[in-house]
């Protein structure tokens, strides 16, 4: 079984997100008697999604919002997606009072793209990663510094996906 994850990120915190859910998304699969080939992908260097069993797309977000990048991978493969299990998780908020989710787009991505979850996972903040524009906004916000990524949690919803992935594939072969 081939599983995609896609990630959109800008200091490489949500690609460690993405390596986690990856990680332990095999993991499920290989406990269940399943062949896992899981890739982790830049969602710019993914051309088509050919091959893949099912997809896992996230994106950090900044101010409420998924990357540009990761938007228009939805946009671009939306047909293919809905043609395949996904699912979706966005990283980044370090404070619901600082960040609140553009639940109305999330919502939205969800129904076009006939995913069967999103997951908001916390976010890291290293303001010396930063570029100008982002730290004035975390210092007029009064956002602190620190590693907000909940691993237990990314980790079992990753197996989670792993489970699901592989009761329908075992269900498949016996059928």
């Amino acid at each position: 079984m081939r599983i995609l994850v896609a990630v959109a990120t800008r200091h490489g915190a949500t690609r460690e997100i993405a390596e986690h859910l990856a990680s332990s998304l095999g993991s499920a699969l290989t406990d269940a008697g399943v062949a896992p080939e899981v890739a982790v992908r830049d969602v710019g260097l993914v051309p088509s999604l050919d091959g893949f069993d099912a997809v896992v797309l996230g994106s950090a977000r900044y101010l409420g919002r998924w990357l540009e990048p990761a938007r228009k991978f939805a946009e671009t493969f939306a047909d293919d997606l809905r043609g395949r299990p996904v699912w979706l998780f966005s990283s980044g908020p370090v404070s619901e009072e600082h960040e609140p989710e553009d639940q109305a787009a999330i919502d939205d991505l969800v129904r076009r793209l006939g995913a069967r979850d999103h997951r908001v996972f916390g976010g890291k903040l290293d303001r010396q990663a930063l570029r100008l524009p982002e730290r004035l906004v975390v210092t007029a916000l009064h956002v602190k510094d620190g590693d907000f990524r909940d691993w237990p949690s990314i980790r079992a919803w990753g197996y989670e996906i792993g489970a699901t992935l592989a009761a329908a594939a075992v269900a498949g072969n016996a059928s």
